[in-house]
Parts: C-alpha cells; structure tokens; sequence
C-alpha cells in the first residue's frame, strides 16, 4: 500500500473523530501516531514521539503566546477595558445605531489588548448588550454585533491565531500581526456600515440616543481608557519597528499592563493569580492541539502526501484562484464544527504545500485564512461566538435570534473576503513598509 493511500486512509479517520467530536487534540495525536506506525513501524513512532514535542515546545516562536495572553487576562482582570463600552458610547452615541457601532469598536479596542475573540465575546456580552437591550434595541442585533464583533480578535494584533500560523509556516509572525492591521479596521468599519444602513433601513430596530455628551465628558471617557491606546500602540510600534520580537513585545506589553495596574490601584494578589491561571489554561489548550498537528505535519511528510499534492497542483495547472476558492470552502465547511485554532492546524499540513507549489505569499495567504477563520466563529451550527454570547445574556433570548442577527454581518464579510483576495496589498502595504 502506497504513503499516499495510508495517509488518505488515516486522514479519512481523522475527520470522522472530529465528526463524532472527539477533542480536536486527542484526534490529531490518535491519528498521527497510528499512521506512522503503519507507515514506518513501531521504531520510527518511538523516535518521532520522543524528539518532536520537545523540538515544538522548545520552538522561540511560540512564547508569544503565553505573553500575549498574560496581557490580555492582566488588561482585562485588572479592570483597564472595563470603561471602553462606556467610552465609545459617548463617542458614538448619536449615530444611528450608536450603542451597537459603540459595542463594536470597544470590542476592537478590547481585542487589540487580550488578541482573544472569545473573551472579546463574552466581555462585550456582559456589559453592552444588557444595555442596548435596556435602549430598546432589537436582540438581534445587540446580540448579533457583540457576537460578530468578538471575532476582532483573531485579526487585530495580538493575534494568537497570526502566531500559530507564523510558527508552522516559519513566516515572520511581527510581519504577520502588522499585516491584521488594515484588514481589522477595513472588519470594524464594514461592521459599523452594516449596522448604520440596516438602521437607517428600519429605525425601529435602534432607538436614537437623545445624550448630548460635554466636550468634559468626551475627555473623560478617554482619560478613563487610556491605558488601552497606549498598550495597543506601544506593542505594534514595537513590531513595526523591528525593535523587538514578537515574544519581546508581549513581554513588555504584559510587564506594561501590571505596572498600569499598580498605578491605577488595581492591581492585586488575586488579579496576579487569576491572571496567571487564565494565561497558563489557554496556552497549554492550545499548544496540546499544535503538538498534536505537528505530529500530523510528520506523518503526511513521511506518506509524501505534501509532494503528491504540490505535483498535482503543478501538473494540473490549477490557477491561484481555484486554490483560494477551495480553501474558502474547506474553511468554511470546517469552520461550521470545530474551533478555529483547530481548524488551521488539521488543514495548514494539507494546504501549505499547494501554497508552495503555486508560490503564494505567505503573508496574503495567512490574513486570508485568518479571515476565514473568524467567519467559522460565526456560522452555524457550533458558531463559537455565538455561543458565548448566548451564555452570558438573557436566557430568554433564542440563540436562533443571534444567528438572525449575525447573518448580517456574514453578508459584510463576503464584501470584506473578496477584497481580501482580489486586493493583497491590503495586507501587504504595511509589512512591506516594516
């Protein structure tokens, strides 16, 4: 039997765990280990278990993760993104759709600061949708803007998703996080339009604010969040500088946050060891699944899988955009049932050497499955961040309602994805700059 015929048997195994919703993690190990065993014995597995880990633990690349995330849970454990809803509320108030534009660019704020969609989620969740709901809005949309505004924070740096993705393709992860910069605005402002027109569409979905906010007020709301703008601008002024690495500006982003803390008073015992345990769960979550696909990544090398592919594509003359349009699908289809770091790492050993074959920007090409990966967040049936959202609201909200109103901005990130595609120097202007 042929590599190729094993490691597409083994594949095959593969998802039919992750359909059956064995963990991600579990199923990727389960199914490398067996095929290297079936493909080169029980010697070659012994040698492959006990070196690659290590090798991947102890890769540089990836202690920016554990950095970011100590940022992020300090940020937010020591109250420093508790005043952003508040703030863009006074900012954005007297638009149409003011609370909802406010929940989105606070969750942009947010994200910049935890590179979490998750907890970008869930923290939204709890402070602006009880309140636009108390304004009368339509739960749909409260809840729909918090769900697909939580998805900010797989493209806006620190981006956790970017560092996966630079640490397995070796693309320079300080040029892949500068590269989220534009798309993540062009998602936050696309996101912005679409609640504005459908507002402006049916009134009687957004009540108009009636505030009249003092240019004292506006002063105070940014005085009241100013740790946020300045965390976010020191750690890419850092990385677009080329000052630091990538590890190194989260280290100091982290050490920032604590010292921010301390000046504010916030800063406690409990703060530091919450912080800690939060930081040390979400990494050890994610680098068991990137163990896991590592050992994936060995398995199809040693089938030739990634040789066969990159023949196939050169000699079947694929063009660049049937590539894209087949990894569209793939992640979406994907992204209806697993998790979205899952979801790169099972497709990322598949698809990196039909990147190669056609030799695609690395770069473009990470934005673009970053992208599609927050999309996965989004649809139905396991739409991540929907969930979550649906967790911290009112009960009596179906989640059927936060489907409705996320599909809205589905629609605008169908715009957003094809200008992605058809206009790579939105993701590669800044970085060529760097």
């Amino acid at each position: 039997m042929s590599g190729t015929v094993i490691a597409l048997i083994f594949l095959g195994l593969l998802l039919v765990l992750l359909v059956v919703r064995v963990p991600i993690a579990i199923a990727l190990i389960t199914t490398s280990v067996g095929g290297i065993a079936a493909l080169r014995g029980m010697d070659t597995l012994w040698a492959v278990v006990g070196k690659l880990p290590y090798d991947f633990a102890a890769h540089w690349s990836l202690s920016a993760i554990p950095m970011f995330l100590l940022m992020g849970t300090i940020a937010f454990r020591g109250g420093l993104t508790a005043s952003l809803f508040s703030a863009c509320r006074i900012w954005f108030g007297r638009l149409p759709g003011g609370l909802a534009i406010a929940a989105n660019f606070a969750s942009a704020m947010f994200a910049a600061a935890s590179g979490s969609s998750l907890a970008t989620a869930a923290a939204m969740g709890r402070i602006a949708v009880p309140e636009m709901l108390k304004s009368g809005y339509q739960p749909g949309l409260a809840t729909g803007t918090v769900a697909a505004a939580g998805t900010l924070g797989a493209m806006i740096p620190p981006s956790i998703a970017f560092i996966v993705y630079g640490w397995y393709t070796g693309v320079p992860i300080g040029q892949l996080l500068i590269a989220g910069i534009l798309p993540g605005i062009l998602t936050a402002v696309a996101y912005s339009a679409t609640v504005v027109i459908r507002v402006l569409i049916d009134p009687s979905l957004a009540p108009r604010s009636t505030e009249r906010p003092t240019w004292g007020q506006s002063l105070s709301a940014f005085v009241s969040v100013w740790p946020i703008p300045v965390l976010i601008f020191a750690v890419i002024g850092l990385l677009y500088s080329g000052f630091t690495t990538a590890t190194e500006a989260g280290a100091i982003g982290a050490v920032a946050a604590l010292l921010i803390c301390a000046l504010r008073g916030t800063l406690t015992l409990d703060v530091v060891r919450n912080s800690i345990r939060d930081a040390v769960t979400s990494t050890t979550s994610i680098l068991i699944i990137a163990v896991g696909a590592s050992l994936l990544s060995k398995f199809l090398v040693l089938a030739g899988l990634p040789q066969t592919m990159g023949r196939i594509v050169t000699e079947g003359e694929a063009t660049v955009f049937m590539v894209i349009g087949f990894t569209v699908v793939l992640y979406l289809v994907l992204g209806m049932f697993l998790d979205p770091i899952g979801v790169m790492l099972v497709t990322l050993p598949i698809l990196l050497p039909v990147f190669d074959a056609l030799d695609l920007n690395l770069i473009w090409m990470g934005v673009v499955v970053v992208k599609l990966i927050e999309i996965g967040l989004l649809t139905p049936p396991v739409g991540l961040n929907v969930y979550v959202v649906k967790s911290v609201v009112d009960p009596r909200i179906p989640v059927e309602e936060i489907f409705k109103g996320v599909m809205w901005f589905l629609a605008a990130e169908v715009v957003i994805t094809a200008l992605l595609i058809f206009i790579p120097e939105i993701s590669l202007w800044l970085p060529s700059h760097m």
